[in-house]
């Protein structure tokens, strides 16, 4: 798989790190592939598929909308609100 290096936030890397050790998952890698999962679907959902709808979406959203660490976030609240 093709390596990528981003930046997060320390709260974010603490989350993951908590989310490794306490088993919910195997690895960050998992984590932020889930994460781009639901960021993809979330796209996808709302009809952005390509670059110039993106850079729309991204200009339309960015005033308070919902970002991939949000969408993650319910994610994991309705998982663990169905156990």
């Amino acid at each position: 798989m093709p390596m990528v290096t981003v930046s997060i936030s320390p709260l974010q890397a603490a989350g993951i790190r908590d989310a490794v050790d306490t088993g919910t998952y195997a690895s960050s890698s998992e984590i932020v592939r889930e994460a781009l999962r639901l960021w993809d679907a979330a796209r996808k959902r709302d009809g952005v598929y390509d670059l110039r709808s993106a850079a729309n979406y991204r200009e339309k959203t960015a005033g308070g909308g919902r970002c991939v660490a949000d969408m993650f976030a319910d994610y994991e609240a309705e998982k663990h609100s169905h156990n």
